[in-house]
């Protein structure tokens, strides 16, 4: 813990103070323009892996990044994902998961979490992601099924997403877009869901610049 409070202190002494005006500014208003919907995998760090200032992303972590769908017992990312879309009017939502995800490994193998009940009760939202790959590769080894697991669970929460009214409402006019990610931890490497080709791809700057000419981000 010792190391944790010397942090703090050195961000009071020496990094406050640099960017003193950049948190005056944020200390009676955020703008961000991005809800990040991401594992709570202490080694995902949203801000480190998109190179955001304070302000700029609104964050939401849980085990697996899971969007249970609109009605359901949400644990508060339902709010979470209302109160970005509909009173900070982000443009942007990213569902990002993660290589060697423990939460994936807990869909794959139930019995894993048998003795930890709250945490298999809230995995159950990835079973459809697990019936897909399970049913459909009953050939992947270990490795292949949990990566591939991980994958459809990203493609599961962004279908979810649709389903909340807010996000479904601002996608029809155009004033939100919805994306879904995933970070492979060893590499640095980020996939981006290709929905046209129905894969996932490298991301690169050309999706930044496709992202800007559709004007979403300019939509209020």
């Amino acid at each position: 813990m010792d190391w944790i409070i010397r942090g703090v202190v050195r961000f009071q002494e020496e990094i406050y103070p640099r960017l003193e005006s950049q948190f005056a500014a944020l200390a009676t208003r955020q703008e961000p323009q991005a809800l990040f919907i991401t594992c709570s995998d202490s080694r995902i760090v949203p801000d480190m892996v998109t190179q955001t200032s304070p302000g700029e992303l609104f964050i939401c972590r849980n085990a697996g990044n899971i969007v249970p769908a609109h009605g359901e017992a949400t644990g508060g990312v339902g709010a979470t994902i209302e109160y970005a879309v509909a009173a900070l009017n982000v443009k942007h939502i990213i569902v990002c998961g993660h290589s060697d995800c423990g939460a994936m490994k807990g869909i794959l193998f139930p019995e894993s979490v048998s003795e930890m009940p709250t945490v298999g009760a809230w995995l159950k939202y990835g079973d459809a992601a697990r019936r897909v790959v399970l049913e459909n590769n009953p050939d992947l080894d270990r490795h292949d099924c949990l990566e591939a697991i991980t994958r459809e669970n990203v493609r599961a929460q962004l279908l979810n997403l649709r389903t909340h009214p807010c996000v479904a409402a601002r996608m029809a006019r155009g004033a939100l877009e919805i994306h879904g990610w995933l970070y492979t931890i060893g590499s640095g490497l980020i996939e981006t869901f290709d929905e046209r080709a129905n894969r996932f791809r490298p991301l690169t700057l050309a999706d930044a610049a496709q992202i800007a000419a559709t004007g979403c981000s300019e939509v209020s």
